[in-house]
């Protein structure tokens, strides 16, 4: 039974195909804390969500008019606290590591069950990131192969506070959330996060981190602030 004391996960599904948009909408609302707000069908449909309403966790689909990857990239800083969850039937490693890279926290290939779709909301709820388990290690092979490519042109040693925003993006949180940890603006965190990725030679958050990961202790400098 729902605790009324707790206000429920609401959801927003972005999918071109309507009846399998009413379908996801059908298993998610047999869950009392969880409410379906909208129902979109493009990359527009996205932004203009998020802009009209607080949504806690997206369901997206990548094959849509319009840019979506783009349109989760925007996300984090027009909704950094809303969870993306991608719903697709690509399983092209390349999408998957650039919806992760755009700020997704999930993964899951349609004709997957319905629990499986559920683990993957309540994951990214979490602050956790969930891949359909079948195709997880394609992509976490993938991923280390774009790793490994870039650890071998890096040579820049991190700074102390640049290593204390790694580690944060490690638990997965947002520029605001790292900002109020280390008592910075955001816009200190941004530039902090440009200069990552100018160092590690990354195009985006996720790959700060997996190059972070690949470095040695001995390229985190000791020094302070």
């Amino acid at each position: 039974m729902q605790d009324k004391s707790r206000p429920r996960i609401s959801i927003a599904i972005v999918d071109d195909h309507p009846l399998l948009a009413e379908g996801i909408a059908t298993v998610l609302s047999r869950r009392d804390d969880f409410v379906v707000a909208e129902i979109g069908a493009s990359a527009a449909d996205i932004i203009d969500i998020v802009d009209r309403r607080i949504c806690d966790v997206l369901i997206v689909d990548l094959n849509m008019p319009g840019d979506v990857f783009g349109a989760l990239a925007a996300l984090r800083d027009i909704a950094p606290a809303c969870r993306v969850v991608v719903f697709t039937a690509s399983t092209d490693t390349d999408h998957a590591v650039r919806a992760l890279g755009a700020g997704a926290a999930g993964y899951v290939l349609k004709g997957s069950s319905a629990s499986e779709l559920l683990d993957a909301v309540e994951a990214a709820l979490r602050g956790e990131v969930y891949i359909t388990p079948a195709f997880a290690a394609k992509v976490i092979s993938a991923l280390n192969s774009k790793a490994a490519e870039k650890q071998a042109v890096i040579s820049t040693k991190l700074s102390v506070r640049e290593e204390q925003i790694v580690r944060l993006l490690l638990c997965g949180k947002q520029n605001r959330e790292i900002a109020r940890s280390l008592e910075l603006s955001e816009k200190t965190v941004k530039s902090y996060m440009t200069n990552l990725m100018t160092k590690l030679r990354a195009r985006n958050r996720l790959e700060v981190v997996i190059a972070a990961q690949k470095m040695k202790p001995s390229d985190f400098s000791s020094a302070g602030r």
